[in-house]
């Protein structure tokens, strides 16, 4: 029977490596039960909050508690957490039997008890036929399962899983998605889960926290961050592909007008928003080729330079009137070299502070914006690559 607790709490943890702040005071309550995802890019910090949790890292400042019992002050054997980790970091001498009753070894569980646990561990993942082949003699999915099989054959309060799908295949990877989530259904486990793939993401979790150098950025349930992201970083995450710098013009009412690279879109402000540059989210499928509805503004003329076929779709690249790359998903046959119309519904472009702002004002979460009056220059050059990654442990 896997342990239960009401509430995994992180109390400002913090991690530093030197001068360097890698994790900065991460404040997170997890109920028991649920299923949380740390997203990000490498370097945010998602795999240093991991590796806090499990006791792999001493903290630099804050404190873990499971309920009213803290946890940070106790080394990783006496925490009780089952670990997955995204090399599999399977025994090769051992067979996927005595791999996923090592834990219960080590804590001196009885042979009979023993047996019992691992025989259900590997029904649970199917591998039940498997039990006394070697690693080796394994698909890389079936190693992946022999590692969730070790981490819950000891019925821990809490599963850390640290990118546990990244070395499988695009079909293994769908695959074992829908095992994970079976599984943390089924048995009822509290799962913390790090991944960089914003639709794994979308897809596993119960609640996601969006992680930025080392800052979270926001958390909420995959359609909160999908519908609502909290600035330009975490839009991007959500499948904001086309994050466009432009220049607010006016505004009322929380619908404003940005110009730049010779267009003009009205969109949704997100955040308190003054004339300037803002950074103007639109999602690649929320474009729609050909011409608008009589009561839409958002019309734009784009080349096209890149045409891809996904089957019901085309993946397109294109260029607006002054150069810039835009990203479209369209049912609507194109062919590299036309120029054509375009436009998007005023609810599904969002405009934010700039990127860099994002870093700086997080919590951003309101829908009004100050109304401004006066034209102003279109925005500068377009946002480059994020810069100055921090240094992440991961582990092995």
């Amino acid at each position: 029977m896997t342990e239960r607790f009401d509430h995994l709490r992180l109390d400002k943890v913090t991690r530093r490596f030197g001068d360097k702040v890698v994790l900065d005071a991460l404040e997170l309550h997890i109920a028991g039960g649920e299923f949380v995802a740390l997203l990000g890019p490498s370097g945010c910090g998602k795999s240093t909050a991991l590796n806090c949790l499990a006791g792999l890292l001493p903290l630099s400042g804050g404190s873990i508690w499971l309920d009213k019992k803290r946890v940070d002050t106790l080394p990783p054997e006496r925490r009780g957490f089952g670990m997955v980790f995204q090399n599999y970091a399977l025994f090769p001498h051992m067979s996927v039997r005595r791999n996923v009753g090592f834990g219960l070894r080590m804590r001196s569980i009885g042979r009979a008890e023993t047996r019992r646990r691992v025989d259900e561990a590997l029904r649970l993942v199917q591998l039940s036929p498997y039990a006394d082949r070697l690693p080796g003699q394994l698909s890389g999915g079936q190693q992946q399962r022999v590692a969730i099989a070790r981490a819950v054959v000891i019925e821990p309060p809490l599963v850390l899983m640290d990118e546990p799908l990244s070395n499988l295949d695009a079909a293994l990877r769908l695959e074992m998605r829908t095992e994970i989530r079976r599984l943390h259904q089924s048995l009822g486990l509290t799962t913390v889960y790090v991944t960089h793939d914003q639709e794994e993401a979308l897809s596993l979790a119960d609640r996601l926290v969006v992680l930025r150098e080392g800052v979270m950025q926001q958390v909420g349930t995959p359609e909160e961050l999908y519908r609502e992201p909290a600035n330009a970083y975490v839009a991007g995450f959500m499948g904001y592909r086309n994050l466009l710098p432009m220049t607010l013009t006016s505004g009322s009412d929380g619908l404003v007008t940005t110009n730049g690279y010779g267009i003009e879109l009205r969109g949704t402000a997100r955040g308190a928003l003054r004339q300037g540059p803002v950074t103007v989210a639109v999602r690649p499928e929320d474009f729609v080729v050909g011409e608008p509805p009589a009561d839409e503004t958002n019309r734009i003329e784009v080349g096209v330079e890149v045409v891809e076929y996904h089957g019901r779709e085309l993946a397109v690249q294109a260029r607006l009137p002054e150069g810039q790359a835009l990203l479209l998903r369209t049912p609507t046959r194109v062919s590299r070299g036309e120029t054509v119309p375009v436009w998007v519904p005023r609810d599904r472009v969002l405009v934010f502070g700039t990127v860099q702002d994002s870093t700086t004002d997080s919590t951003t979460d309101s829908t009004s914006a100050e109304a401004v009056a006066a034209p102003v220059p279109r925005a500068g050059t377009p946002r480059g690559d994020e810069a100055d990654r921090e240094h992440e442990v991961t582990s092995s």
